[in-house]
């Protein structure tokens, strides 16, 4: 039964048909996997093969008039300025006290047009706050409703594109407007698996053509359709971050390791001076990888303990590994903990060794 209450995507009825098991998700009633193999054989399929994600969920906005990009680029954490008109970048929309909004991908479309996908709970704020500090003859447009998203993923995606006559060699990050079935779909290196790929934006109304279409041509190279819950375990093995979990208003982009995606050289942007102070004298916490020493699958919110029995943090995210055939967790841990420690999950009661490990827990391929 659907949620009358929740969002659905363009393809509610093509995952029906293939017997989606659905769940709740920023809003949205969303696939998490489907009838045929679940989600080890969905995993598997990215990492050896290809797969085919709905995730027309995530948001998406246009910020676009005389100074978009400049004005975005004082806004995000991440500096634009770094890179030309045609690449994409992760970047952050954080608060004055440098908690995150949401973390989200920039495309530079030119100097008066950013193209923004943020997370589908988090594109009204992210807009509202935008719009809100826009100068004058700038535009923020909720563009929600008016593209799909779907994600091509596995050293394969690249056969799956070429055979409906997408464009296939593009530098990672990079992206290109091109044309499937004689409609406009925009083309991007980008993805949230760990492997090679491209997130595809067709039109709405184009989107379910596109997705039986890309499925097609998949489906003779071994490669699925994938719910949200391969998704979740392909990203975890990447360490990945989950905005609400390992990113938040109370999880700093320093806490986390993305200070890789913060403009360190830029005069401002939002929440840059909360930012730099934690970057200088240390964050309090810090995000790190944990993996299973025993049977036992680690999940968001357990306590982790030293081997003393003393709590030193809790894990964000955890999940069973279908690649490593383990547990494996990222947590909050008090201070620098060096990658070998041995640690102690707290499930339920019951004590589960872990390692602290730096991410990936697998080699990742998406260069």
């Amino acid at each position: 039964m659907t949620d009358t209450s929740l969002l659905l995507s363009p393809l509610h009825a093509a995952h029906t048909e293939l017997k989606a098991t659905f769940a709740p998700f920023g809003g949205w009633q969303m696939p998490i996997q489907y009838a045929e193999g679940g989600v080890v054989a969905e995993h598997t399929a990215v990492r050896e093969s290809v797969g085919v994600f709905d995730v027309s969920h995530l948001g998406k906005a246009l910020v676009a008039g005389p100074g978009a990009a400049e004005f975005v680029n004082s806004a995000l954490t991440n500096d634009l300025g770094r890179i030309a008109p045609g690449k994409a970048q992760y970047t952050l929309c954080c608060t004055d006290s440098g908690g995150v909004v949401d973390d989200l991908i920039a495309y530079l479309v030119g100097a008066e047009e950013v193209f923004l996908v943020p997370n589908a709970a988090n594109t009204a704020r992210v807009c509202e706050l935008l719009a809100a500090q826009a100068p004058a003859g700038i535009t923020v447009t909720d563009q929600h409703r008016e593209h799909g998203v779907l994600a091509v993923q596995g050293p394969r995606s690249a056969e799956v594109l070429a055979a409906l006559g997408l464009p296939t060699e593009l530098e990672y990050m990079a992206f290109a407007d091109a044309s499937f079935a004689g409609t406009p779909v925009r083309v991007c290196r980008t993805g949230y698996t760990g492997e090679h790929g491209y997130e595809l934006l067709p039109r709405w109304a184009d989107t379910t053509a596109l997705w039986h279409a890309l499925l097609a041509a998949a489906e003779p190279l071994g490669g699925k359709p994938c719910g949200l819950g391969a998704r979740d375990t392909l990203r975890t093995e990447m360490g990945y971050p989950l905005h609400g979990q390992d990113l938040s208003l109370e999880i700093s982009p320093v806490q986390a390791g993305a200070g890789w995606a913060v403009g360190w050289k830029k005069p401002g942007f939002w929440g840059h001076e909360a930012l730099r102070a934690e970057k200088e004298n240390g964050p309090a916490r810090r995000l790190h990888g944990l993996r299973a020493l025993d049977r036992g699958v680690p999940r968001a919110g357990m306590a982790v303990l030293d081997t003393g029995g003393g709590r030193i943090g809790e894990t964000t995210s955890g999940t069973f590994s279908p690649t490593l055939r383990t547990g494996i967790a990222l947590a909050l841990l008090d201070g620098a903990v060096p990658p070998g420690t041995e640690l102690v999950l707290d499930v339920r009661g019951r004590s589960l060794r872990c390692e602290v490990v730096k991410p990936p827990f697998v080699e990742s391929h998406v260069r």
